[in-house]
C-alpha cells in the first residue's frame, strides 16, 4: 500500500523518534541530540544516537540509520505497513483507506506546494511595488527591518481581485489546485475565482521542513471584517497542527532548552528583531494538543506569553484545559502573564530583550496558575464555599494523564489547601473565637478583582529581591528584634514595598523592649495593624507571590532560625547589587572620559568584571526562585 505522503508526516509531527526509541534504549539528552548504547550490538561506549530535529536515529557502531519507521521495523520484525499501523494507533490516526489513487494524490500535494510556494514568491515581490508604500511604512513604524521582511519572507497582497490568479495561471496552474491550496475563493454562483489575500501584509507559514504551506495576512483597512486572515483548511494545512515559525525557531529552542508561544505573526518578528529567536505562534487560536505536541519536540516546558488583560487570562486557563491530559514526567508548561494591553513586540519595542527576558524569568508553572484560577473562580469563606473549591481543584488534578504526575499534582494541592484553610480545613471564622486571632487573613480575603489585577500586573511593577525582603519581615516580625538597624539601611526603590518597610519599622520601635515572644510580634497583631494603617492591598500581593511558596524560608510555618539565615543571605546579595550598580555607573562614566582619551583597557575591563558579577547574582536568584 502506498501511504499518502501526508499521513506519513503527520505520524512524524505527533510521534518523536526519541519516544519510541526509548522504550528499547535509556537515553540521556547531549545538546541537540541524545545519545545510548546501540540496540544492535553489544557494547560499553554509547554510540547511538536519536536527533528528533531531523527526525532519524544513527548508530556508529554498526551504521543502522533511519526514521521512526524504520526504528520499529529493524526492531519488532514488522514490515513498513505493519509499523505503519503501529504508529498510528499510537498516535491516535485513523488508517487511510486502501485506495488507489494514494500515489494521485501525493502528486497533487506536490503541485499545491508549488502553488504556495509561487505565491510567497509573488507577495514578496508585491512589496517593493508603489502599491505597498502604506505596507511598507507600517512595517517601518512598527519597527521591521528589511533583514526580518527577508527572514519571514513577509510581503503583500494588492487590493487588486484577480492579480495573484492571474499572475498563477499565467504559469500554468489551474484554478482549481489555486483554490484547493487556498490561495483564491471560489463563489456559490460559478463566477470566476478571486484572490483570498487582498489589500493585507502577508506572512508566509511553513510545514515542519520549511515549506510554505499557508498564509496569513493582517488588513491595512480599519474597515476590513476580519484584522487578520488565514488561509484555509487545505491538504496541506491544518491549523491546530502548525505552529508559525516552528522551522524557524527550532534550532535555537534546541540551543537554549526553551521555546515561547506567542499570540501572533508580530510577537514572532518582534522578538527576532531584538534576539529573541525562539518564539513560535499559535496562528491567532487556543492552543491545541497537537500544537503542544509540537511545541515539547522544542523543549520541555514552552512559555506561553499571553496579554494581562482578561482575555489572555481566558487564553492561559484554556491552555491549562487542554495540557493537563497529555503531562508527563519532565514536560509542562508555563506562563509569561504580560503587562495588561501589551503583548510581546510591544514589550521589547519599549524595553528590548532585557524587559522580555525579565517578564520570561517570572513565568508561572502550571500548577501555580491553575491554582491561582481555581482561587479567583469563587469565594471560599464558607464550608460549603471551600468544598467547592476542593472539588474543583480535584476534578483538575484529575484530569492529568500520567499517574505519577498526578499523583504529585494530588499531594502538592492538598498542601497548598491545608495552608489555606487551616489544619482543619475551616476558612470561615467565629466572631470572637480563636481562629479569628491566629488567622486573620481569612478576614481580609483577596477579591477576585484583586487576584486578577495581581496577576496580570505579575511582579514586573516591583524588585522581586525587595519583595521578598519585605515578605519574611512581614510572615516573621520577630526578625525586626535581630535584624531592624539593617532592614532599615537596605535601600528598597519601591515606594510602596519602601512605605510598608517604615510603616512595620514604626509599629516595632513603638514596641517596649520586644523579644522573639513578645504578644506584638505575633503574625496576627502584625497584620491587622498594617491593615490598619491601609496597607492590605500591598500585604495581600506579597502573601500571594510565588516566592511566598516556592522559597521555603519566606513560608510562614518555617523556623525562625531558617527564616533569618536566608532573609539575611538574600539582603546581603541586595545590598552588594545596589553597591555594583553604583559602581558600574560610576565605571561607565569613568570610561566614556578614557574614551574620549583613546585609553579605554581599564575602565572596559572593570566594566566586564562588574557586570560578569552582577549577573552572577542575578543568576542566583533566579535559582533561589
Amino acid at each position: 500500500m502506498a501511504f499518502p505522503q501526508t499521513f506519513l508526516e503527520e505520524i512524524r509531527n505527533r510521534i518523536s523518534v526519541s519516544d519510541v526509541v526509548g522504550r528499547k534504549v535509556k537515553l540521556q539528552r547531549r545538546g541537540r541530540e541524545f545519545v545510548g548504547l546501540s540496540p544492535f550490538k553489544p557494547e560499553k561506549t554509547p554510540s547511538f544516537t536519536v536527533n528528533d530535529d531531523k527526525q532519524f536515529y544513527h548508530c556508529f557502531s554498526t551504521g543502522n540509520h533511519g526514521s521512526v519507521f524504520d526504528f520499529v521495523m529493524e526492531t519488532e520484525g514488522l514490515s513498513f505497513p505493519e509499523a505503519v499501523e503501529r504508529l498510528a494507533s499510537e498516535a491516535g490516526m485513523q488508517m487511510p483507506d486502501r485506495d488507489p489513487q494514494d500515489a494521485v494524490r501525493a502528486v497533487n500535494q506536490a503541485s499545491l506546494l508549488d502553488v504556495t510556494e509561487a505565491s510567497a514568491k509573488w507577495f514578496e515581490a508585491q512589496l517593493k511595488t508603489p502599491a505597498a508604500a502604506e505596507a511598507r511604512a507600517y512595517l517601518e513604524q512598527r519597527g521591521v527591518s528589511q533583514e526580518m521582511i527577508t527572514r519571514f519572507r513577509i510581503g503583500f497582497g494588492p487590493s487588486s481581485r484577480t492579480a495573484l490568479v492571474e499572475h498563477l495561471s499565467a504559469r500554468d496552474m489551474g484554478l482549481d489546485k489555486i483554490v484547493e491550496a487556498g490561495m483564491a475563493i471560489k463563489p456559490d454562483d460559478n463566477k470566476a475565482p478571486y484572490d483570498r489575500f487582498r489589500d493585507r501584509i502577508i506572512f508566509p507559514i511553513n510545514d515542519a521542513r520549511g515549506r510554505v504551506i499557508a498564509f496569513g495576512g493582517r488588513a491595512m483597512s480599519a474597515e476590513a471584517k476580519a484584522k487578520y486572515l488565514n488561509s484555509p483548511e487545505t491538504p496541506l494545512f491544518h491549523k491546530s497542527r502548525v505552529l508559525y515559525n516552528f522551522s524557524g525557531a527550532r534550532q535555537a529552542a534546541y540551543d537554549t532548552n526553551n521555546v515561547l508561544i506567542s499570540e501572533g505573526y508580530m510577537d514572532v518578528v518582534g522578538m527576532a528583531r531584538a534576539g529573541i529567536i525562539n518564539a513560535v505562534a499559535g496562528l491567532g487560536t487556543a492552543i491545541t494538543e497537537e500544537q503542544i505536541g509540537l511545541a515539547w519536540r522544542m523543549a520541555p516546558e514552552p512559555i506561553l506569553c499571553l496579554d494581562g488583560d482578561a482575555a489572555g487570562l481566558r487564553a492561559a486557563y484554556r491552555a491549562i484545559d487542554r495540557a493537563l491530559p497529555l503531562l508527563k514526567p519532565g514536560y509542562s508548561l508555563r506562563f509569561a502573564i504580560l503587562p495588561p494591553g501589551k503583548d510581546p513586540d510591544d514589550v521589547v519595542r519599549e524595553g528590548g530583550a532585557e524587559a522580555m527576558q525579565a517578564l520570561l524569568g517570572k513565568a508561572m508553572s502550571l500548577i501555580d496558575l491553575m491554582w491561582e484560577r481555581e482561587i479567583e473562580a469563587a469565594p471560599w469563606d464558607t464550608p460549603e464555599r471551600a468544598a467547592a473549591l476542593k472539588k474543583r481543584l480535584r476534578e483538575a488534578t484529575a484530569r492529568v494523564g500520567d499517574k505519577d504526575v498526578r499523583a504529585l499534582y494530588g499531594q502538592d494541592i492538598k498542601a497548598r489547601l491545608d495552608k489555606l484553610l487551616g489544619e482543619q480545613g475551616v476558612p470561615y471564622q467565629n466572631r470572637g473565637g480563636p481562629r479569628a486571632k491566629q488567622n486573620p487573613r481569612f478576614r481580609s480575603q483577596p477579591t477576585s478583582e484583586a487576584r486578577r489585577s495581581a496577576i496580570s500586573r505579575g511582579v514586573t511593577d516591583w524588585s522581586n529581591r525587595e519583595a521578598l525582603i519585605v515578605l519574611c519581615v512581614l510572615q516573621h516580625p520577630a526578625l525586626l528584634v535581630h535584624e531592624r538597624d539593617r532592614f532599615e539601611t537596605l535601600e528598597i526603590q519601591t515606594s510602596a514595598l519602601d512605605a510598608l518597610r517604615f510603616e512595620m519599622i514604626d509599629y516595632f520601635d513603638e514596641l517596649e523592649a520586644p523579644t522573639e515572644t513578645d504578644a506584638g510580634l505575633d503574625n496576627g497583631a502584625f497584620t491587622r495593624h498594617l491593615i490598619g494603617k491601609g496597607k492590605q492591598e500591598i500585604c495581600e500581593r506579597l502573601v500571594n507571590m510565588s516566592e511566598a511558596r516556592r522559597m521555603s524560608f519566606a513560608r510562614r510555618e518555617s523556623d525562625l532560625e531558617d527564616v533569618l539565615a536566608g532573609w539575611l543571605e538574600v539582603a546581603r546579595n541586595h545590598h552588594k547589587l545596589q553597591t555594583l550598580t553604583t559602581e558600574q555607573k560610576s565605571v561607565e562614566a569613568e570610561l566614556e572620559i578614557e574614551l574620549a582619551r583613546d585609553g579605554t583597557q581599564n575602565a572596559l575591563e572593570r566594566l566586564l568584571a562588574i557586570k560578569n558579577e552582577i549577573a552572577a547574582l542575578e543568576r542566583g536568584d533566579d535559582s533561589a526562585a
